[in-house]
């Protein structure tokens, strides 16, 4: 993979259920998170006194987070409209010359800032809600 540029790393959401996704307008930073919890299966017989983990097992997660300035009405509303219904919509996370990350996702937090002399900005965080599918090496347009 070669060195790619930081605005190519795109959030975008599922603006009808309808599978047609639209980048979330204004965002500056983005960062995404893939996690998993292991299940330690340690004995007394464990060699060595070594930690043992069960293989294909525990709690596999994303988190993306994500700042910006307001830009766009329609995916500034849509956002908003999310976090306060509770709805876990599909999102895409295309990560450039890499792959797609898409599936379901909660709207974890939303956070308004501002200051006088400035614009105004938000941050937010998304927590998977489902199994996610890894589309690797994809050709997105952007």
């Amino acid at each position: 993979m070669a060195v790619q540029a930081g605005k190519d790393l795109l959030v975008k959401v599922d603006m009808t259920s309808d599978g047609q996704f639209e980048t979330i307008a204004g965002l500056r930073a983005t960062r995404i998170s893939f996690n998993a919890e292991p299940v330690d299966v340690t004995t007394l017989d464990s060699s060595g006194g070594w930690r043992e983990l069960l293989a294909g097992a525990g709690v596999r997660s994303a988190s993306i987070s994500g700042s910006g300035v307001f830009r766009d009405a329609s995916t500034d509303e849509r956002t908003r409209q999310l976090f306060f219904d509770g709805l876990t919509p599909d999102f895409q996370i295309v990560i450039p010359d890499f792959a797609i990350v898409e599936g379901p996702f909660q709207v974890s937090s939303i956070e308004y800032s501002g200051q006088l002399n400035g614009e105004a900005t938000y941050e937010l965080s998304l927590q998977s809600a489902g199994q996610l599918i890894f589309i690797a090496d994809p050709d997105p347009v952007i």
